[in-house]
């Protein structure tokens, strides 16, 4: 099975800006957790980024299986 995806120029740059957009999420979610008292609310942030985090491996593992076209 060949490990390539091919993808139009469209629909990379999507995956590119989901990836972009993930990556922002992870930074002010990290960013905010250093804000926050809450015990509660500092768990669920964290988990949010290990969530983010794992989307970002699997988009990134995707953008590197794309061929245009």
């Amino acid at each position: 099975m060949d490990p390539t995806l091919r993808m139009a120029a469209h629909e990379t740059m999507e995956v590119h800006e989901m990836l972009n957009f993930k990556t922002l999420c992870l930074a002010q979610s990290k960013l905010m957790q250093g804000l926050v008292f809450d015990r509660d609310l500092k768990r669920l942030m964290q988990k949010d980024v290990e969530m983010t985090m794992k989307h970002i491996g699997q988009l990134q593992g995707l953008y590197a299986k794309i061929r245009l076209q």
